[in-house]
């Protein structure tokens, strides 16, 4: 891969791109409070969403979705995709046999943002059509209201309601045994943590096997300021602002970014830790942080494919139209379909 100049910080950009950043840096900076309190209900406005069931069709593959309730006094709650790929233009035969699924957990810095937005939404249907596979796209309470640990605890209640429901919520044609935990930013950080979670833990999954992780652009930190940190600090779409307020947010009082949830360099990780796909991007300011992950993993013994876009800013897999996107489409396909 190439270099990026170090005098270079921001990428050229659609201008529908850009258009799409602008609105989310005001939505941020309109509900997001100087007190750390956010205002909800404008945001659930100003951001587009989708309602399920609904049924949403990707190069040709029809994708149906419907939203599966987990814990209504958390509000802990998955959207279910399921690809019809007997309507799939390139299914194979084994794949429409079998399909593996994905346990996705969104990003927005564990302060905001949901499965039902439209942009997540067309990102699990686009999983969904393209691997294919079964996808649960989980919700998960928020920071401020909800710090450390609800987050983790909503996800893995998600992860053990998924493997105690199974065929009762979730179609025959769906693999247990090749789960893959995903995530994105926050999400990403997610992934990792119920992944130790879930090797860690007394109770046993009956059906659950942990075949993989997909860590889109992981939000790990520390106190040290890296030099992509430094020099990326006002990079397009996620600022070292905004990370620090969003640490600060989700954090434990008290605590600070060297706390086990953001430095996670530093933990003993179980055995036989899942395989994970770890995306970089060059005009991301957490580059650093999540190589640093990826020789921890490495240092265990975890098998890590590191694919790093030069381009690519922190959450471009949410713009359809950059070519990345596609890119990383492919990849995740690839790394899903390997066998092991």
């Amino acid at each position: 891969m190439a270099d990026i100049e170090p005098t270079k910080k921001h990428p050229k950009l659609p201008c529908s791109t850009k258009l799409l950043i602008s609105a989310h840096s005001l939505a941020t900076s309109i509900c997001f409070r100087s007190d750390g309190t956010v205002n909800r209900r404008l945001l659930r406005l100003l951001y587009p969403r989708v309602s399920a069931p609904i049924t949403t069709v990707v190069d040709g593959t029809p994708v149906s979705s419907s939203d599966v309730q987990v814990e209504a006094s958390r509000d802990v709650w998955f959207r279910l995709f399921v690809p019809d790929v007997d309507k799939g233009a390139s299914s194979s035969e084994e794949e429409k046999q079998s399909l593996p699924l994905i346990v996705y957990f969104h990003g927005g810095g564990f302060t905001s943002l949901s499965p039902d937005l439209k942009v997540f939404h067309n990102l699990c249907c686009r999983f969904a059509a393209t691997v294919p596979a079964v996808v649960a796209s989980v919700n998960y309470r928020l920071a401020p209201e909800h710090r450390y640990p609800c987050a983790y605890d909503d996800c893995f209640d998600a992860l053990k309601f998924i493997d105690a429901k199974n065929y009762a919520v979730f179609p025959p044609i769906t693999d247990f045994t090749r789960c893959f935990l995903a995530g994105d930013s926050a999400g990403g950080n997610i992934a990792h943590h119920i992944s130790v979670r879930a090797l860690n833990s007394v109770t046993d999954f009956e059906r659950l096997n942990l075949a993989g992780q997909l860590s889109l652009q992981p939000f790990f930190g520390g106190e040290e300021r890296t030099e992509s940190e430094l020099r990326l600090r006002k990079a397009t779409l996620l600022t070292l602002e905004d990370t620090d307020r969003m640490w600060r947010l989700f954090l434990p009082d008290g605590t600070n970014r060297d706390h086990a949830t953001a430095h996670v360099f530093e933990e003993e990780l179980p055995e036989k830790f899942p395989r994970t796909l770890l995306i970089v991007g060059g005009f991301d300011l957490l580059q650093d942080w999540q190589r640093k992950y990826c020789e921890r993993l490495r240092k265990f013994g975890a098998e890590v494919k590191v694919v790093e876009y030069p381009n690519a800013i922190h959450g471009f897999y949410s713009f359809a139209e950059l070519p990345e996107s596609a890119m990383l489409l492919k990849e995740i396909k690839d790394f899903m379909q390997t066998k092991t």
